[in-house]
């Protein structure tokens, strides 16, 4: 079908990097603010955001978390009392150093000497060391565990390279913060936090990852275990989608979170952190996305059916609005995935195969087309945006009567979710390539493989300190990183193909974002 007039004027097999940026345009999901590694949400884009919260928080509060807020200024303070935490962000944090501004006698303003602040205050990049302060007050006897609280807000990482969506200067996340009376219990909520992004990815975002364990050097800065989802993209990049760790008694110790347990004796909390973002729309985008726009999945479009009426500008247009909208409660009457079904009757003024152009870069997933004809024969006439093309290279619609719209939608739109994530499972588990033994075997793989060559499965020995260094660093020549151990990975049987010892694990190596 190449005789295709696509919606994008780049396609993903040209220039993936340039593609993604103009799906974010065209699907008007967002744009540059002004401030450099900042963007600003337009609503499209921040609906997808809000459908990820609300699924996600339901997620959260169904395993007995609550939700909280702290402070987005942080004392500087709190980070030296954690020094391999504040080591790990230390290049990212920006800084307020003053609270007020003079002018300068030139037009401008600059910071007021005398404004000076005693001690400066980092804008969020994690929450960890304030939390903890806070679960020292909170936190006194064995009783009061565990201790679940999750937060929604936004963080500041300055980023010297930005890329909407993937790696801003500042995100929206939320992030979860527990804290309990031993290893196992805290080990317990790493987990399920991880189970819960695994859910969440693959029902709501209709992406596959797998989940598993990060390697040493790959840890959250002060964590005793970092585990992971890894999703992979069109291009054949890792995305990593989502985090938790396991903290033990590290951040305790620093913020003093102790309570006396059931013999009368004090002790530290374990503590736990997870959390994920943003990053998870530019996730959507890279697994869905095709060469006319964006693909949302119906559990989590804003709008799931987009109702156009061909508008005339004449008198007759009131019988057909009129005729959308009974459609428009007809749908909106029908459950699909477990909810009721969102319906846009799209009034705006507008040619409607325009307006139809509009909805599917948006990527909404059935746009419906009603005429005048239609609603005289009792019709209306969708296109599914999973299914944009017919085997002759043209718009799909398909003509239904108006009874049968309402009465089949739910089931199709059923059908939509599971079919996006199947092509997404079918194209990731086809690209992840074993039987790589040696280090030049995995160089003459991602050398000889194209452009988008995919993941590699490797045998490893679990090296540490100075040999795990030397591998990370040979990794880094070819561009390639860890991702994680997956959880249901085949037993190790050879050899480690950095150190030649008998290995111990399989581990996913990858280009990544």
């Amino acid at each position: 079908m190449s005789n295709i007039r696509h919606a994008l004027n780049v396609k993903r097999e040209d220039d993936f990097a340039q593609w993604y940026q103009e799906v974010i345009s065209a699907a008007d999901m967002a744009e540059e603010s002004g401030v450099r590694g900042c963007m600003v949400i337009k609503p499209w884009g921040y609906g997808i955001w809000e459908r990820i919260q609300r699924l996600m928080d339901d997620r959260i509060k169904a395993a007995g978390v609550q939700n909280c807020y702290f402070p987005l200024f942080i004392p500087l303070a709190n980070f030296t009392r954690e020094a391999e935490h504040v080591e790990g962000f230390a290049k990212e944090m920006a800084v307020v150093t003053h609270h007020r501004l003079i002018a300068d006698g030139k037009g401008g303003l600059v910071p007021d000497p005398a404004a000076k602040l005693e001690e400066p205050l980092v804008v969020r990049p994690t929450s960890e060391t304030i939390i903890g302060d806070a679960m020292a007050r909170w936190v006194q006897s064995w009783r009061d565990l565990p201790l679940l609280t999750n937060q929604w807000a936004n963080v500041v990482r300055w980023e010297m390279r930005t890329r909407m969506f993937l790696r801003t200067s500042e995100f929206l996340w939320q992030e979860g913060h527990t804290a309990h009376e031993n290893r196992e219990d805290a080990l317990v909520e790493t987990k399920r936090a991880l189970e819960m992004y695994r859910a969440c990815l693959e029902d709501d975002l209709a992406i596959p990852v797998i989940a598993g364990e990060k390697p040493e050097n790959e840890r959250f800065p002060g964590a005793v275990e970092t585990w992971s989802v890894e999703a992979m993209m069109q291009d054949g990049k890792a995305l990593q989608a989502g985090t938790s760790h396991y903290l033990g008694t590290n951040f305790a110790h620093a913020a003093g979170i102790q309570f006396q347990d059931r013999e009368g004796g004090q002790q530290y909390c374990h503590t736990t952190s997870w959390g994920t973002s943003t990053r998870m729309i530019g996730g959507l985008i890279m697994t869905h996305g095709d060469d006319d726009g964006l693909r949302v999945p119906p559990r989590l479009a804003p709008q799931q059916v987009v109702i156009l009426p061909m508008l005339r500008d004449k008198p007759e247009d009131a019988a057909l609005i009129e005729y959308c909208e009974k459609l428009r409660k007809g749908l909106a009457s029908q459950v699909a995935l477990g909810e009721k079904i969102r319906v846009l009757l799209d009034k705006k003024p507008g040619k409607a195969a325009a307006k139809r152009w509009d909805w599917v870069r948006k990527g909404a997933p059935v746009i419906i087309e009603v005429g005048s004809r239609d609603m005289e024969a009792g019709n209306i006439t969708r296109i599914r945006r999973d299914r944009l093309w017919n085997e002759d290279g043209k718009p799909n619609f398909q003509n239904r009567g108006f009874d049968e719209c309402i009465d089949n939608m739910g089931a199709m739109l059923e059908e939509m979710q599971h079919k996006l994530f199947g092509e997404a499972l079918e194209r990731r588990n086809a690209n992840i390539h074993r039987g790589v033994s040696s280090v030049a075997e995995l160089a003459e793989f991602y050398a000889s493989n194209g452009k988008y060559p995919g993941w590699v499965e490797v045998q490893w020995s679990k090296p540490t300190g100075e040999a795990l260094d030397k591998v990370v660093e040979h990794l880094k020549e070819l561009k390639l990183t860890f991702r994680n151990v997956p959880i249901d990975a085949e037993p190790a049987d050879g050899s480690c193909i950095f150190t030649g010892q008998p290995a111990t694990e399989r581990i996913l190596v990858a280009r990544a974002y």
